[in-house]
């Protein structure tokens, strides 16, 4: 399986950056996915990728063979590639069956007859889709045509297997149950795949790295668990996960190269980092504390800071609360089939070690660690 390199690849129209100095390396039998918002470049990059636009400068090789470089002037055609594209609206043709959908393309690379019927019997029985083979598009639901179009796109055996948000057209349950199949057949093909998604549940369930794009700029290129617990900036952080981090504004105080003393909206405390920290000097609010909303436990004991219940949200497996503090709203999430009275006065704290700490100007992260009251 090939190894992807992209080196400075930028993609501009005019003024205009789609995609600013990208590098990165995509590992040999990885699930990549490009995260972002609308506008931020990810699709850009996989048609550059794949061949489907042109950079404007740059360098990209597949499986150690450049197939972009503008400094040599070469460019190789996205059929030359090896690639396989899934699009989002899967494109399968209407008027064929599901056989003739998935071995239209063998037939154009002439492979023989029996090597067309034996892979496509093969990759029918891999996606479970053995039983439709005579029958047409239009008579699948839209999991069962998405499992053609990965079927067609997989038929040739290609090194890279790109999808362009190819789950955006089915209901939430299903896109629940093609997530899974498509992290087990990631598994059974052994293949490399780079996935678009707008959607940070998608990657973070079903990527081996997130490449998190910000207008055309990648802002961080690591595991799920990693961008989840170390985002690089307040938007990756803000971006990554499900209720949003918790931001509060705070004066910061150095006292030790790993002690920080905080004052958050009147609240003294201290956070005591697992690497030494450089503290931005500056009047008033100086930084920004990040808490993920499971770290911040609520109790009706009396143990803890007191805070109003804004609201509650039970979905019988956990239950988002949202707790008025000093004017603020935080968001906690309380684990189990628990609820709380609106207006009820409650009292929580913080835990773990994962509480972050980034420069409000910058807005570059620069410390994690334990909040202590």
């Amino acid at each position: 399986m090939p190894e992807i390199i992209l080196k400075n690849v930028t993609k501009r129209w005019g003024d205009f950056f789609g995609v600013k100095d990208l590098t990165m390396t995509i590992e040999d039998r990885a699930f990549i996915t490009l995260l972002g918002p609308s506008g931020c470049g990810k699709t850009t990059t996989l048609r550059m990728i794949a061949g489907l636009e042109t950079p404007t400068s740059g360098f990209i090789s597949i499986d150690g063979v450049p197939v972009f470089d503008s400094e040599r002037g070469i460019n190789v055609p996205p059929q030359k590639r090896d690639i396989g594209f899934l699009f989002q609206n899967y494109a399968l043709w209407p008027h064929m069956t599901v056989y003739k959908n998935i071995s239209f393309g063998l037939e154009n690379l002439r492979w023989k007859k029996p090597d067309i019927e034996a892979r496509v019997d093969e990759l029918c029985k891999m996606l479970k889709i053995e039983q439709f083979k005579q029958r047409y598009p239009s008579e699948l639901s839209g999991g069962q045509q998405q499992r053609v179009a990965i079927a067609r796109t997989l038929a040739p055996k290609p090194k890279v297997l790109f999808m362009d948000e190819p789950l955006s057209n089915l209901d939430a349950k299903l896109r629940l149950e093609m997530r899974t199949e498509l992290k087990r057949l990631h598994v059974d093909t052994d293949s490399t795949f780079v996935y678009v998604t707008h959607d940070q549940l998608e990657a973070m369930t079903l990527a081996t790295k997130i490449c998190l794009m910000e207008t055309g700029v990648m802002q961080q290129y690591d595991p799920p668990l990693i961008t989840y617990s170390r985002p690089n900036n307040l938007f990756v952080a803000d971006f990554v996960g499900n209720p949003t981090m918790n931001f509060l504004d705070a004066h910061a105080q150095q006292v030790a190269p790993r002690k920080v003393k905080l004052d958050i909206y009147g609240l003294q405390a201290v956070l005591e980092c697992d690497e030494d920290v450089t503290v931005p000097e500056a009047e008033g609010t100086n930084v920004v504390v990040g808490i993920r909303p499971e770290f911040i436990d609520v109790n009706e004991q009396g143990k803890g800071i007191e805070g109003k219940v804004y609201s509650t949200l039970p979905s019988g497996m956990e239950t988002t609360v949202k707790i008025d503090y000093a004017g603020q709203l935080l968001t906690s999430v309380e684990f189990g089939g628990v609820d709380f009275k609106v207006n009820q006065t409650i009292h929580f704290s913080f835990r773990g070690k994962d509480i972050l700490l980034f420069d409000k100007e910058s807005r570059n992260r620069i410390g994690v660690g334990e909040l202590k009251i």
